[in-house]
């Protein structure tokens, strides 16, 4: 972004790697919650140059409605207690498919046969040829 002025961009390197930073904490964080809750098959993508929407996408499984419910409790408590107050989530009241949208980290968690119905691994990988699949 440039001004009238003729001066430079705001955003300098200080404050991407300040950002990159943060978007890996907040994985960390996002890991952890996940390993603790025994969330099953996890998938971790790096989508920083294939979408603006976000750093990183989480994939898990989680055993059955009530594990996959489980699960996505436990993450936004972990993420409110992390310092992040701004989660999304959708589909939680089914327990199918529980999408958590934590701005640089997307986590999705499946039912099994949900995931590889959907198979966002293949999707989202960064080659179509080594692109991890999921077989439930």
């Amino acid at each position: 972004m440039t001004f009238e002025s003729g001066r430079t961009e705001l955003s300098s390197p200080l404050q991407a790697s300040v950002s990159a930073d943060l978007a890996a904490g907040l994985l960390d964080t996002v890991l952890s919650s996940l390993d603790d809750s025994k969330a099953e098959d996890l998938i971790t993508l790096d989508i920083a140059g294939k979408s603006s929407l976000a750093d990183h996408m989480v994939i898990v499984s989680g055993r059955s409605h009530r594990h996959v419910g489980a699960i996505a409790d436990h993450l936004l408590k972990d993420l409110k207690s992390a310092g992040l107050k701004s989660a999304t989530v959708e589909g939680q009241s089914t327990c199918d498919w529980v999408l958590i949208d934590a701005g640089d980290v997307i986590v999705h968690i499946f039912r099994p046969e949900v995931r590889g119905f959907y198979n966002l691994e293949k999707m989202w990988a960064p080659d179509t040829d080594e692109a991890p699949q999921y077989i439930g």
